[in-house]
């Protein structure tokens, strides 16, 4: 099964540490009863988590993606409210959660895993697209990249019109369209025979060693029929760290002069725990001026932050990374300085 839980204020609570004189965002965060009645909630952001990782296991990563957002709302539940974090701003709407109708292992047949991604496509899809339908700006934590097609689709059946997109990766998940996993969401978005979902593509901080060849030549042969629409920039070409934010503000000049998507995965930051981790990227503290840097434009339709994969033993530094991530990005949008 494959539904929407809509945040309920009990487990809300049951997460906060109160302390006395203070107030933590997770008293103050509206909630919401229905999909229905978000275009009645005057608040400008909505946070949804996907509690998956089956797209990340058909494409032979690592697991632990389907729990990135309960440590990010243990976390985030529990910053302060004060002049700079109001909770005025935001809708805490809820997780799409994931139950197989069987276990699934190392051993499920691939093909089967792809069919669930498919299935949980259409509920990401039409979650993303009613938020942004009702004049707000979708924030979505978790599950594996995956889950970039099911945004894509929706905001573009909301708009009107297809995507751009800014990814920050390692990988430009371009993968052969075979089935569904985390490794070809924007193959999927441009070949989709009901799209396309995505328009300009650029994705920052690829890794030369795990790409591909075909994925090289595919996006040469696509920027031929299709104008120069794919682009991407190495991270090996941007390893000075006083290089990287002048680099990232050239990049994404042709791709954010009309609605786009902000995707972030995770395993673009160094030593990050996630579904690919790398011990090379960037910085936290660099990605999070890329995040604000994006958060200003008003072109902006949703950010997404996937394939965070934490364990009991890291969740609570990751889901103050992912919260830091979210603040940023709330913050900054259209220069307002308020969450």
């Amino acid at each position: 099964m494959i539904q929407l839980q809509l945040q309920q204020k009990e487990e809300l609570e049951s997460l906060i540490r109160f302390r006395e004189s203070e107030t933590k965002l997770g008293e103050k965060i509206t909630l919401c009863d229905s999909l229905d009645s978000l275009s009645e909630l005057t608040q400008k952001f909505v946070i949804f988590g996907i509690c998956e990782d089956i797209g990340v296991q058909a494409n032979y990563g690592k697991s632990g993606a389907s729990n990135a957002w309960n440590v990010f709302l243990n976390s985030f539940c529990n910053i302060q409210v004060n002049s700079y974090n109001k909770e005025s701003n935001v809708i805490l709407l809820g997780k799409i959660t994931v139950s197989p109708d069987e276990e699934i292992n190392e051993k499920t047949d691939r093909n089967i895993l792809g069919a669930i991604v498919k299935r949980i496509d259409n509920k990401v899809a039409i979650v993303v697209q009613r938020i942004i339908e009702a004049g707000k700006i979708p924030i979505v934590i978790g599950g594996g990249h995956n889950n970039a097609y099911g945004n894509l689709k929706g905001a573009t059946n909301a708009l009107g019109q297809a995507l751009n997109c800014v990814n920050i990766d390692a990988h430009t998940d371009l993968r052969l369209t075979d089935y569904r996993h985390s490794g070809n969401g924007f193959s999927y978005a441009l070949n989709d025979k009901e799209g396309p979902y995505l328009n300009k593509y650029g994705v920052f901080g690829l890794h030369k060693n795990y790409t591909p060849q075909y994925v090289f030549n595919f996006i040469e042969e696509h920027n031929k029929k299709h104008g120069h629409t794919i682009t991407y920039k190495f991270m090996e070409d941007m390893l000075f760290p006083n290089a990287q934010l002048e680099a990232f503000s050239d990049f994404i000049n042709t791709i954010i002069d009309e609605s786009f998507g902000l995707e972030l995965d995770c395993d673009s930051i160094a030593s990050f725990p996630s579904s690919a981790m790398s011990p090379s990227g960037f910085s936290l503290n660099t990605t999070r001026s890329f995040v604000k840097l994006l958060s200003a434009s008003r072109y902006c339709r949703y950010f997404h932050i996937c394939e965070a994969a934490p364990s009991l033993a890291n969740s609570q530094q990751v889901g103050k990374a992912l919260t830091y991530l979210v603040t940023d990005f709330i913050q900054n949008n259209d220069g307002n300085n308020i969450i």
